[in-house]
């Protein structure tokens, strides 16, 4: 029976990589596959999903309002799809996780899932929730914290390296706006810039 699998992690931890990985490994055995990226993150290129290391590859790009179950069965016939995988999964609507576990269930493709599961805020992005729950399979992808601690938060940056703790939940960013760090580190960063704030109110 085929799965719904869930590889999430904090920020850096090469989430595409393995991605990407994953589709050469099926694609070596002359299978086929599907790779999707929400049209939200282009920092590649529309349609493109890219690893910090250099590797790339073209994907399609699917909006807020796609339905991945009839894009996914108009594309699994001729050759048979083997395997469908998806870039910055926390980007979902709840909608679209559901759409994915009829892909498994009712097609019998396989889906595989890489994103955060949390924000800068260290709140559930819809997608990841949405995951957390139907999911078959949820496996963490490990990354550190600058201390050396398992990295779990993701420390939002402005221009000057501050930290942010207000904003938008979605800012598409890389290593020059978000920082992966522990649980302990993130809440030292955060509470930092509430002091600095609050000494400012005191003026």
């Amino acid at each position: 029976m085929a799965k719904v699998y869930f590889y999430y992690s904090a920020m850096n931890a090469g989430k595409s990589t393995v991605l990407l990985q994953s589709s050469h490994n099926y694609r070596e055995r002359g299978m086929r596959t599907l790779m999707l990226t929400p049209e939200l993150d282009q920092r590649a290129g529309r349609g493109r999903i890219a690893s910090r290391i250099g590797l790339d590859a073209e994907a399609l790009s699917f909006g807020p309002t796609d339905d991945l179950f009839a894009l996914v069965a108009d594309d699994v016939e001729e050759p048979s799809l083997a395997c469908v995988l998806v870039d910055e999964a926390q980007f979902l609507s709840k909608g679209q996780v559901r759409q994915l576990c009829r892909t498994a269930d009712e097609l019998g493709v396989p889906v595989l899932c890489y994103g955060l599961r949390t924000d800068f805020q260290g709140e559930l992005f819809e997608g990841s929730a949405a995951l957390l729950g139907w999911a078959d399979s949820l496996v963490e992808l490990k990354t550190i914290c600058h201390c050396g601690r398992k990295a779990t938060m993701n420390l939002r940056q402005g221009p000057d390296g501050r930290p942010v703790h207000e904003g938008l939940q979605v800012e598409i960013g890389g290593n020059e706006r978000y920082v992966a760090m522990c649980r302990k580190h993130f809440l030292e960063a955060l509470d930092g810039v509430g002091r600095c704030e609050s000494r400012k109110v005191g003026k």
